[in-house]
């Protein structure tokens, strides 16, 4: 069960915000919106309390989506495609507070739920009422290993396949977890009062155990493992072609190099430290710069099913189309990426995807056009035998000087 820390008093029963802050995220979630952009725009200024509330219980539906589905056909005897969308939301709403929530009290789930069903699909309030008071906490056969897992059958079954089941069911079960929260600090950096810190496995990295982090960049551990695979040395080149929003960029920064930070956003690249040249450009189209970099880093647009335990929307969302989408651009920034790197160079090619479309094809599909570079080495991280964000990497390296990755 889910350990609720937020449960709302007797007095607010009705005039919940975190509740009707859940649900309408939720419904521009279903309608294509992602949920940490939604949720840190309508909770801004929101008492604490409520924005945690209204957080777990967004990331919470979200992530067990597929078992709440189930539940709603299982206690109200309709086929899900039977029950409206808006209703769906309802009542997955109120079943993971009844069923997943261990401090929400029922009469508060219920009731709350059932407000919020009157002032949104009031035809629909006695239906989602009398389902919801069927919900009990006993034990519930699922009908499968993907109900149980709440994934998308094909994404296990390509998982199986890529990685083996064990591999498979372990990515999918840490997909239902709350991700821990990691910051970076160099080394000058003095510890921030009020966090409770522990070191992380990658130098610099530090998971945060207590606190408040609001005026803190978190930055997953496992995006903070890709840097270091540069090697990057005092006085290099370096090209970062995808850089927005900077957390890899400020990393390679605490070395001192000669960055150039590119992105397709200026908004986001705006962002990024002034102290670093910034580029707006597609880097799927042909580069502007004449000279060639020691080091490289594609940190490529991708599907993001590495991602799933923080952003679970997308994997009711994705599909095997997508990686074929992303894997033509991939390709594209590739191949331009290579050509910029200076013999005896390194790259490295880096995707928070979990799909080998965006990964060992577009490395090999690359490599095999290209003479000057070769393959010197490939990194996946996989939760939960990694902790944080699923990653995979490539190290290439210039032909003519390659060294062993």
């Amino acid at each position: 069960m889910v350990d609720e820390k937020t449960a709302p008093s007797r007095s607010r029963l009705g005039n919940d915000p975190a509740r009707r802050v859940a649900y309408d995220v939720l419904v521009q979630v279903a309608g294509g919106g992602f949920a940490t952009d939604l949720l840190l725009e309508r909770s801004a200024g929101m008492d604490p309390r409520d924005a945690g509330l209204a957080s777990q219980l967004v990331f919470g539906c979200l992530r067990f989506q597929g078992q709440l589905d189930y539940l709603i056909s299982f206690y109200s005897g309709r086929k899900l495609e039977q029950v409206e969308n808006a209703v769906r939301i309802l009542l997955r709403l109120g079943i993971f507070q009844l069923r997943y929530l261990d401090r929400v009290p029922a009469h508060a789930a219920v009731h709350e739920t059932v407000e919020l069903a009157k002032a949104h699909r009031r035809a629909a309030a006695g239906f989602v009422n009398a389902v919801l008071r069927k919900v009990r906490r006993a034990p519930v056969r699922w009908p499968d290993l993907a109900t149980e897992l709440s994934c998308p059958g094909w994404l296990l079954e390509r998982w199986t396949k890529h990685f083996g089941a064990k591999a498979a069911a372990g990515i999918a079960r840490a997909a239902l977890e709350e991700p821990k929260k990691y910051i970076r600090l160099m080394a000058t950096q003095a510890r921030p009062e009020g966090l409770e810190l522990k070191a992380a496995e990658i130098p610099g990295s530090f998971e945060v155990i207590s606190g408040d982090t609001r005026q803190w960049r978190l930055q997953d551990i496992g995006a903070q493992s890709i840097v270091p695979l540069l090697e990057l040395q005092a006085g290099d080149t370096f090209l970062d072609l995808c850089a927005a929003p900077g957390n890899k960029t400020a990393q390679a920064l605490e070395t001192a190099i000669q960055a150039v930070a590119c992105d397709s956003s200026f908004k986001r690249l705006a962002q990024m430290d002034k102290a670093c040249p910034r580029v707006v450009l597609d880097a799927a189209r042909e580069l502007p710069f004449r000279t060639r970099f020691d080091k490289i880093l594609v940190d490529a647009p991708c599907s993001g099913t590495g991602t799933l335990s923080r952003n679970p929307e997308i994997k009711w969302r994705v599909s095997s189309q997508d990686f074929e989408r992303f894997k033509e651009r991939q390709v594209r920034i590739l191949g331009r990426a290579v050509a910029q790197l200076r013999p005896g160079g390194r790259l490295v090619y880096a995707t928070c995807s979990l799909e080998s479309e965006e990964n060992e094809q577009v490395v090999r599909q690359v490599l095999a056009a290209c003479r000057e570079a070769r393959l010197s080495g490939e990194k996946w991280r996989l939760p939960p035998e990694r902790p944080g964000d699923g990653f995979y990497a490539a190290v290439i390296t210039s032909s003519d000087q390659a060294s062993n990755g």
